[in-house]
């Protein structure tokens, strides 16, 4: 029956929460380039940090995932989202017009590529485990076809930082550093102009300043992934020659504040359910992000952070800490 759309539409919607004055005073200190945001949005956890409370019963996860990216992109301090369901599968141009069209003009969206471009095999449903070698890991033809350009045509504007994962490569590509270096600058040197295409790794040995030369000749940067398989944060810093602002004027700061130190995802999920709160704070990676951000954004740089319940219990409260951090509230 036609009248009774609108009661379901209604059913769904989701409003943000109400923002207390000292969270809208932290972000109102914040430098216009400075973005921080989550990765994903989709938490029922998150009512009453995020979402409002509808009338005491809680949105599921596939409600929030639907409608709730407006509410989210509605909070003072939450100006970038990671968007990772990317990673599993492709979108089309119009489903990434779609997530655009909820948000703000000043909006940035930092977005993941596909695994089947950055996973050098194809793996078993299921165990996860290498079945056979990847063709397309690296191809700058299909990243394109799949990914940027779609990625490009249905944010527009609001197109961030689209970031490329990789996940540990194996002994096999990491044996010849210089020429997984060179085929690293090869694909990101192919692909199109316009967009800030980052990196993020999970092999220690590959962080260093030869991978950040490459990368910035081919017009890409190197994504902070704070994860337990990396260095710590400063010392991963250090080695991207961060901490001196080694990257050229203009190019952004990109961060992925992943999980917390001897953390694995599982056993993070488990016990920091259901992420309304800090359970393990981690306060010398949020000083040391807080530091770049300053250094960054002083230096007219534009900077991405994006924070995972799995860093320290709540992506949303890991964010007000580490804004506080930055404007000196804390």
């Amino acid at each position: 029956m036609p009248h009774q759309l609108p009661l379901f539409a209604d059913a769904d919607a989701i409003d943000p929460a109400a923002v207390d004055p000292a969270a809208a005073a932290i972000a109102a200190g914040l430098a216009s380039q400075v973005r921080l945001g989550t990765s994903s949005w989709s938490f029922p956890g998150w009512t009453g940090l995020v979402y409002a409370d509808r009338n005491g019963r809680v949105a599921t996860e596939q409600m929030l995932a639907r409608h709730g990216l407006a509410a989210y992109a509605a909070h003072p301090l939450f100006r970038t989202v990671s968007l990772d369901r990317t990673f599993y599968a492709p979108l089309t141009a119009s489903e990434f017009a779609g997530y655009a069209a909820q948000v703000p003009a000043d909006f940035r969206f930092v977005v993941k590529a596909p695994a089947a471009i950055t996973d050098p095999v194809i793996r078993r449903s299921g165990s996860g485990e290498p079945a056979r070698d990847n063709p397309t890991f690296l191809d700058a033809a299909a990243a394109r076809v799949a990914f940027t350009e779609p990625a490009a045509a249905g944010l527009g504007p609001r197109t961030g930082p689209l970031v490329f994962q990789f996940p540990p490569l194996g002994r096999r590509l990491l044996a010849d550093l210089p020429r997984l270096i060179a085929r690293l600058h090869a694909f990101f040197a192919a692909l199109p102009r316009g967009p800030c295409y980052a990196a993020e790794i999970r092999d220690p040995p590959l962080a260093g300043p030869e991978l950040t030369a490459a990368l910035q000749d081919a017009g890409a940067v190197p994504c902070l992934a704070i994860h337990a398989r990396m260095p710590a944060t400063a010392d991963q810093a250090a080695a991207f020659g961060l901490e001196q602002d080694a990257l050229e004027p203009r190019v952004p700061l990109v961060v992925r504040w992943n999980l917390h130190a001897g953390r694995d995802y599982e056993g993070a999920k488990a016990d920091y359910a259901p992420f309304n709160r800090l359970v393990e704070e981690d306060r010398p990676t949020r000083l040391t992000l807080a530091r770049l951000a300053r250094t960054a954004a002083a230096a007219g740089r534009e900077v991405f952070i994006t924070i995972n319940n799995k860093a320290e219990g709540s992506a949303p409260l890991s964010v007000r800490a580490l804004a506080a951090a930055i404007v000196g509230h804390a």
